[in-house]
């Protein structure tokens, strides 16, 4: 893992060249095959926590190259964050993996996105369901305290091959779990309404399996001594590849969850616009 320097002030001043220009302040490279970056945020943008935006680079033929990224940061962050895949052979990635402090990206300050709170109805515990970088929105609602305003606990469970996927969400929750505001807004119990359940598919780790097994299994209810997904307490946010979405929303409707959306709230929501493997 390798961890930039925040850029200079200069660089912040520096005359923006790129359509809808933001500057990069920091990039932490966590794998061979991922990244997180920050960038200055425009004045103008607002946006609930979970939502996403376009962001991008100038492709080789000078016109804008753009994809779908969840905004990590949270909403009152005065910068964004971005959690990213880095794809040798990606149109995107495989050049914004490059970026350094100070350089440019094209970030269309235009959010939208269906995994935020007001799609869901009112419930005792919300279930964060993610694979990879799936986990970004829920870095942004789980530094979110309205989330805890609206529950009274919250489950984080992501699941990557190895365990140095795992890296980036172990540190956002260890970090959070102990995070002095967070603990003097909801008190000295407030580590343990975050709850983080890893697992991996393809190394050997502590706990292992697919999200969906594990669930319909029952292993990850008796694992946390929590009752089974129930339409009356629980709500599920879920953020993965198409196939693991599809998955996941089988086993939450055999819980006897329905799918919402911003017009319509209900028990649990999907995140179409993941970016796939060939970003």
């Amino acid at each position: 893992m390798t961890l930039d320097i925040p850029v200079a002030e200069a660089a912040k001043t520096a005359p923006k060249t790129l359509p809808d220009a933001q500057t990069v302040t920091a990039v932490r490279h966590w794998t061979d095959s991922l990244f997180s970056f920050r960038v200055t945020r425009p004045a103008s943008l607002r946006f609930r926590s979970g939502e996403f935006v376009m962001i991008g680079l100038l492709g080789d033929n000078g016109k804008p190259l753009l994809r779908a990224y969840s905004i990590a940061s949270p909403n009152w962050d005065e910068e964004l964050e971005f959690y990213s895949i880095k794809v040798p052979d990606g149109p995107l990635t495989s050049k914004l993996q490059h970026i350094q402090p100070g350089d440019e990206i094209i970030l269309r300050p235009k959010p939208v996105g269906t995994l935020v709170l007001d799609a869901l109805l009112p419930g005792k515990r919300l279930w964060f369901l993610a694979t990879g970088t799936g986990i970004a929105p829920f870095a942004s609602l789980m530094r979110d305290p309205e989330t805890y305003e609206r529950y009274e606990q919250v489950i984080m469970m992501h699941t990557c091959r190895t365990a140095d996927e795992l890296t980036y969400g172990r540190e956002l929750v260890e970090n959070l779990r102990h995070d002095p505001l967070l603990g003097e807004l909801y008190g000295e119990d407030f580590a343990n309404r975050l709850v983080y359940y890893p697992t991996t598919t393809r190394e050997e780790s502590p706990r292992m399996g697919r999200i969906t097994d594990n669930m319909t299994s029952g292993k990850v209810f008796a694992d946390l001594g929590l009752p089974p997904i129930s339409p009356e307490t629980d709500r599920a946010m879920v953020c993965g590849s198409l196939a693991f979405n599809v998955d996941v929303k089988a086993v939450l409707e055999g819980f006897g969850l329905r799918e919402g959306a911003n017009s319509e709230p209900r028990e649990f929501v999907v995140e179409k616009a993941f970016v796939g493997d060939g970003v």
